[in-house]
């Protein structure tokens, strides 16, 4: 079994509120749930409006597969134009 941790910055782009930035954040949470098998959750950036950090797991037992799947992960993050990453730190461990 391999679990793959990412933790994610993002940039949110016209957010001129916490509260415009907390329905964003949990937006992108809930359907990022909803298209990926994933464990998501903002871990960070609480208190800034125009960023955020997410904290993903994922289990598998392909390093290559967790990799794609972070891939496609990140890749839909971005696509509503709403965000951008700004890094991505990612962790494989195999138990």
């Amino acid at each position: 079994m391999l679990v793959c941790v990412i933790k994610i910055d993002l940039r949110l782009f016209a957010v001129s509120s916490l509260k415009e930035k907390r329905s964003i954040v949990k937006s992108l949470i809930e359907k990022t749930k909803h298209k990926f098998t994933v464990s998501i959750a903002e871990i960070g950036e609480h208190d800034v409006w125009q960023a955020a950090q997410l904290g993903l797991a994922l289990v598998g037992n392909s390093r290559s597969l967790l990799e794609r799947e972070m891939n496609k992960i990140l890749d839909f993050l971005e696509a509503g134009g709403e965000v951008e990453i700004v890094s991505v730190v990612h962790e494989i461990w195999g138990y």
